[in-house]
């Protein structure tokens, strides 16, 4: 007989109800109003998405990433996995609840990610992060990770969403290094998603990662001016 999921904590929020729940030893769900936010043994594109984006910047003078959104922490882990030593890692997260679960019930997952002397955590929306980094005289970013919950989809607002919106998108180009990587988690392919990152002037490469089964999409963008 399967075992039931246990709810470890529960904490209202501005985004709606977030749950902390475990199945045996290493099973964790964190759920958002009833909808799987991040899941402890399907994680492949999020892996990928850290691991790629990663990769890119990895062998420039002290590399510095944004991640915008923490979830369990195994996008972070994976990204420190293949940065160097001297990496300055970013995380800007809304909910300290989030920070605590990771310091707590989920740190055998990530090795203690939150706690590498690299990574520095912020309370903050990520998008307010891009806009200061994005000013005239800012520290730039070699790469910033979008890994949020909902990614793009038919139903974004193409103007003003504040991620994948154009203005959104121009902005991110303005905070990132020449040549920085933009990279993004979605559920399904967006075509028109793609043409907005286009026309904010980044290359563009769409992956899904696996074979088999559900399979996410991560986008790899690349700042071309």
């Amino acid at each position: 007989m399967a075992q039931q999921w246990q709810i470890l904590e529960k904490i209202q929020t501005r985004d709606g109800l977030i749950e902390l729940r475990k199945r045996g030893e290493r099973d964790f769900l964190i759920m958002i109003n009833g909808r799987v936010l991040m899941n402890s043994r399907a994680n492949r594109s999020e892996i990928a998405l850290g691991e790629r984006a990663c990769l890119a910047v990895a062998s420039r003078p002290r590399p510095r990433v944004l991640f915008g959104g923490l979830g369990m922490g195994l996008t972070l882990r994976a990204a420190l996995d293949c940065l160097p030593a001297n990496a300055r890692v970013v995380v800007a997260e809304l909910n300290p609840i989030i920070i605590a679960w990771c310091r707590g019930p989920l740190d055998n997952l990530t090795n203690m990610a939150v706690d590498d002397p690299r990574v520095t955590i912020v309370i903050d929306d990520v998008a307010s992060v891009i806009a200061k980094a994005s000013q005239p005289g800012a520290e730039l970013f070699d790469a910033i990770i979008i890994d949020l919950y909902e990614g793009p989809h038919s139903g974004t607002d193409e103007i003003n969403d504040p991620f994948y919106g154009s203005r959104a998108l121009k902005t991110t180009n303005d905070a990132l290094e020449q040549h920085g990587v933009f990279a993004v988690w979605g559920e399904n392919p967006d075509t028109a998603f793609e043409k907005r990152l286009t026309a904010a002037k980044f290359s563009v490469e769409r992956q899904r990662p696996g074979r088999g089964g559900l399979r996410h999409v991560i986008y790899l963008a690349e700042k071309l001016t």
